[in-house]
Order: structure tokens, then sequence, then C-alpha cells
């Protein structure tokens, strides 16, 4: 066989042996749940709702936090209920405890009348408190519609930005430290596509970190569609 037919005959077998990327709709369903499990997951769409509170708690926009110092005792209960926000300074003979909230977190607490937010001494609305999103992180508004989806559904999801991603997932009723995110999750809108190069770098992301690649697309009723990515070889 001359050199440009070897040639020829491996371009061809490479072509057979590229995979092929499979795209199923989410239903999140997990078989393997616990009784137990189960019960928790129907409590968690309405855990923030459930929480009393005289007053929102009054939180601080600090860059691309919110934080909360003064109302301390009352925000820790959304970090217990439902991991929201992260605790800084609990450590025994830390003078400063605060809890702080990423801006999806926090604009979903102000939006269920659990949290206040002041830019100094500026109470912001939600639609401001927006707007300075939009400007600090990209396409937030965006993820936030998926964030706020999955919150609703009874599912807890924190950042993936070290990992490449926009959240990583929990299976319904488990919390971080109880068990591995199950799912990394990209977020966009219809309006918007991937090329396969993209894909490639999604699925090498969820790869690398052991968890199954979930795509979150808002239409432009702001409804969200989840599709989980597969690779496999034809």
């Amino acid at each position: 066989m001359s050199k440009k037919g070897r040639k020829e005959n491996k371009q061809e077998e490479t072509t057979e042996a590229a995979p092929e990327a499979e795209a199923q709709e989410a239903d999140f369903s997990d078989s393997n749940q616990s009784q137990n499990q189960n019960q928790n997951a129907a409590e968690l769409p309405t855990a923030i709702e459930q929480i009393k509170i005289k007053e929102p708690v009054v939180g601080h926009l600090i860059g691309t936090k919110v934080a909360v110092r003064e109302d301390f005792q009352n925000a820790q209960q959304f970090f217990d209920r439902s991991s929201f926000g992260e605790i800084f300074g609990a450590q025994q003979g830390v003078k400063e405890t605060r809890i702080e909230f990423a801006l999806d977190e926090a604009l979903y607490l102000m939006e269920r009348g659990k949290l206040v937010v002041f830019d100094g001494k500026k109470k912001l609305t939600f639609e401001q408190f927006v707007k300075l999103a939009n400007k600090t992180e990209t396409n937030f508004w965006t993820k936030y519609q998926v964030y706020r989806d999955i919150r609703t559904r009874g599912y807890i999801t924190k950042t993936a930005l070290k990992f490449g991603a926009d959240y990583r997932l929990y299976p319904r009723g488990v919390k971080p430290g109880q068990d591995h995110a199950k799912w990394v999750l990209f977020c966009t809108n219809e309006y918007n596509s991937y090329t396969w190069t993209q894909f490639a770098a999604m699925n090498r992301v969820a790869h690398s970190t052991r968890k199954k690649l979930l795509v979150g697309i808002v239409d432009k009723e702001g409804e969200v569609t989840y599709y989980e990515i597969r690779w496999k070889k034809p």
C-alpha cells in the first residue's frame, strides 16, 4: 500500500472511532434514594419559606459577595437548612463571625423576602441588584434563572467556578459535605450555541471531576430545560 493510501485509511479509522454526543432531557430522578432522603427532598423546596424571622436579614454588598454580620444568627438558619452561604470566623477566639452569600444566593433570598441588601447606605431593589450583578458576573441573569429554578425544585447547587463550570449540583436531599455533587452544570439560553470544541471542553470538566455533564437552557419565557450529555463511541 502506498504512503498516501495508508494515510487515507488511517483517517477513515480515526473518523469511525470518533465519539458522539448524546443529549437526553434530564429528570433528576434517583432510584437509589432512601426513604428518608425522599422525605427530606419533599421539604426542601419550601425550606427557606418555613424559616420564621421577624424582619429580613440585613446584608452588605462587598465586591462579588453579600456579607452579613449583625444578623448572623438569623442568617445562619439559611446555611443550616439549605446550605446557603459560607460561614467565616466561627472558630474559637475569632472576634468577628460573618456569613457571605454569593450574588445568586443573595438574590434568591431577596426574592423571598428573607434578605435586604445595602450598597453602602443605599438599600438595593431587586432590579438594582440585578443591574450591579450583571456588571460583575458575565451571563449573570441567565445563570440566576437556572439557579432559581434548581433551588425551587429542591436541589442544592454551589459554584463550580474553580472547575470551569457554572455550578455543581447535588442529588436531591443531599447537602455539601454529606456526599459529592452528581453533576457539573453549564447555563445558557436558547439563542446561544456551543461548538464541538466547547462541548469537548465541557465534557473534560465533567470527566476530570467524575461528575455528569448537565446543561440548563433558558427559553424566552424564562422556562428552563435540562439536558444530560453523554459521550459514546459508535
